[in-house]
């Protein structure tokens, strides 16, 4: 069975027995000290059910229904998600949007406008919040919070249960604190490990590619897969993916002097991995089939 699409645990100094889930579409890994795993998941689980497009009953749901009409009243977790998505879209100059509902959601998934005419929904800037209501301008926007949902509920869970150590991982994103095991992240080409190592300090890790469900619009690159390391997995989460919907240019001016730890696979099976990264990791393994580069990004 396959438990994680792009990062996986490998090993490492367990003090206890991880437990497995099925959460937010994929597979959770929870492995907590004093029997915590499942008060994690319990959380997990009432943060999926307001969060998630696919329930209908979800606040987030409810806010793409709405859309164009009338203010909707939403948890103190569902406000502060949105929020920091508006924060980060700023922060990337949209290139982090959750509007990005209207073609992911609207479009291709349940088919309700052509691909082109969804696009023209997609605008951050016009999610209204105000005093716990949300409220999206136009009818026909949705919000699509896959970009940034698992991150948030990990970094809160952490923020909630206020543990010694622990490993918590959704899909592409996990945190680990307060212990070193070793990591690794996944070749989309072969299927197998191409980096692993020992993370030497508390770290979020957020992985994004666009090779399977091609839900990630943007700009034209050349990139296969990014890895984004961060003390916070909400921003380790978003962020990843906004720097795989930019172009390789405004990537590398995004970067610049800004604390993000990045390993970039590129689709000539090269690769980029930056200083900060490494920072986070201790006798790092690299796969021996692919070639390394001085510099992340050329011109076009």
């Amino acid at each position: 069975m396959i438990l994680f699409i792009f990062l996986f645990f490998l090993s490492g100094l367990s003090y206890s027995q991880e437990k497995v889930f099925h959460l937010m579409g994929s597979y959770a890994i929870i492995d907590l000290p004093d029997g915590k795993e499942y008060i994690a998941y319990q959380y997990l689980r009432e943060l999926e059910e307001k969060m998630s497009d696919y329930l209908e009953g979800s606040e987030v749901s409810l806010i793409n229904t709405e859309a164009g009409k009338r203010w909707v009243r939403v948890s103190e977790e569902t406000y502060e998600v949105l929020k920091k998505s508006l924060d980060i879209s700023v922060l990337t100059n949209g290139a982090f949007d959750i509007t990005v509902g209207a073609y992911t959601i609207k479009a291709k998934r349940l088919k309700e406008m052509p691909e082109d005419k969804a696009r023209e929904f997609i605008d951050y800037r016009k999610i209204l919040l105000k005093e716990g209501v949300v409220k999206l301008e136009r009818e026909g926007m949705a919000i699509d919070l896959g970009g940034i949902a698992k991150g948030f509920a990990l970094q809160k869970t952490w923020e909630r249960l206020s543990l010694p150590r622990g490993f918590m991982a959704i899909g592409g994103d996990m945190k680990v604190w307060e212990h070193s095991r070793l990591l690794g992240i996944y070749d989309p080409t072969s299927g197998k490990t191409f980096m692993e190592g020992y993370n030497a300090r508390d770290l979020c890790l957020s992985t994004s590619g666009n090779y399977l469900r091609k839900h990630i619009l943007g700009k034209e690159n050349t990139l296969l897969q990014i890895t984004v390391v961060h003390e916070d997995c909400t921003y380790a989460d978003a962020l990843s993916t906004a720097l795989f919907a930019m172009n390789e240019l405004s990537m590398m001016e995004f970067l610049k002097d800004k604390s993000i730890g990045v390993l970039i696979l590129y689709d000539d099976r090269s690769y980029y991995v930056n200083k900060i990264f490494l920072s986070y990791f201790k006798e790092v393994r690299f796969s021996p089939f692919w070639k390394p580069r001085k510099q992340a990004l050329k011109a076009q």
